[in-house]
């Protein structure tokens, strides 16, 4: 049997634009908050567009982001995925097995011990429930991002994502509900379903039809356009991300200069949880001796969040200007920034997975 070529790193990774990526988000998230204060008019409006709390502006960036990653998906290596469970493994158990528990025992810690004495029980409560919120939705959007900063395998990365949708549509209603002590907790399923739809399988579907469009007419000659074509499509994910960043700081920026000690507070659970989540992943893809191409995008998939869910259903269980919707966007606001630190420190580190796997 003839040996089986090996497959070339997913293009992507870190150019001169994406290695001053930090700074640009900086300059995103300071331009967010002048204009949302500047124009808040503009971005109540644009808030307001959207359906089954779904923001569709937002979902248009995030899809303009995905897309060019879902165009490098090469839906026949899938089949490949069972020779190599390990980083789906290291993911589920992670996210499902993990995650949702050490966010809630640190927002307890948190909010009931060491924070006990500057808040009120009752806020307390509210932003221990916003973060058992972002803690039990793993992220579905995002990581295909983080991946492909990673040069991650977009193939892999689609099947982890998946993975988590199937599982979330299930186990995150009952896992949520014993976790805040609610028995009739509401889920609002169709912001469930349309962020997938809009999230993972429209993109999916366009990017495959765009892929097999480009690799007509020969090997050679296909991949050659599928190349230039991905080179040029690039920059539009990452200016689809600083979009973003802008309008979610535009949408809640008040709240930062309203209450600047209570988003410190929130936000210190989260970095320890975010960080904790990702040496966790990342050591254990080490040990078992997981590719990098995998190992990186299975540490993150494991420590970012579905934020669009959580703060959906924060603002359904709980209401719009309540503690716990609070939270929740807290951890939109801290997520790039710290999701970047993250990505940069993979790739800082690939060279400890090369001499592993030699």
């Amino acid at each position: 049997m003839p040996a089986t070529p090996p497959e070339s790193p997913a293009p992507g990774g870190i150019g001169l634009f994406e290695k001053w990526l930090t700074i640009w988000v900086g300059l995103a998230i300071l331009a967010g908050i002048g204009l949302g204060a500047l124009f808040p008019a503009v971005f109540a409006s644009l808030s307001r567009i959207e359906y089954a709390s779904v923001n569709l502006v937002v979902a248009i960036l995030i899809w303009a982001m995905i897309f060019p990653v879902m165009v490098q998906v090469d839906l026949s290596g899938l089949s490949r995925i069972g020779r190599q469970p390990k980083g789906l493994i290291i993911t589920l158990v992670v996210n499902w097995l993990i995650k949702p528990f050490s966010m809630a025992l640190l927002a307890v810690l948190f909010f009931e011990t060491v924070f006990a004495r500057f808040i009120a029980p009752d806020d307390a409560a509210q932003y221990i429930a916003g973060l058992i919120l972002l803690g039990a939705a793993p992220c579905t959007a995002m990581v295909f991002v983080w991946s492909q900063l990673t040069r991650g395998d977009p193939n892999y990365t689609l099947v982890q994502v998946a993975a988590n949708d199937v599982i979330m549509i299930v186990a995150f209603a009952p896992l949520v509900a014993v976790l805040l002590g609610v028995t009739n907790i509401v889920v609002p399923w169709d912001t469930l379903l349309i962020s997938a739809l809009l999230y993972v399988v429209a993109p999916l579907a366009a990017g495959t039809l765009v892929r097999r469009m480009l690799l007509q007419g020969g090997t050679v000659s296909g991949h050659s356009r599928l190349d230039r074509f991905n080179a040029r499509i690039k920059p539009v994910g990452m200016a689809g991300l600083l979009i973003t960043v802008v309008l979610l700081f535009g949408f809640q920026g008040n709240v930062l200069l309203e209450r600047p000690l209570v988003i410190a507070m929130i936000a210190a659970p989260l970095l320890i949880q975010t960080y904790g989540m990702f040496v966790l992943a990342y050591g254990a893809a080490w040990l078992w001796r997981v590719p990098f191409s995998i190992a990186a995008p299975c540490a993150l998939i494991g420590t970012s969040n579905f934020f669009e869910l959580a703060v959906a259903v924060a603002i359904s269980l709980f209401g719009i200007n309540s503690g716990a919707a609070l939270a929740t966007v807290v951890g939109v606001l801290v997520e790039v920034p710290v999701m970047l630190s993250l990505v940069a420190l993979a790739n800082r580190t690939r060279s400890l997975f090369d001499r592993k796997e030699t």
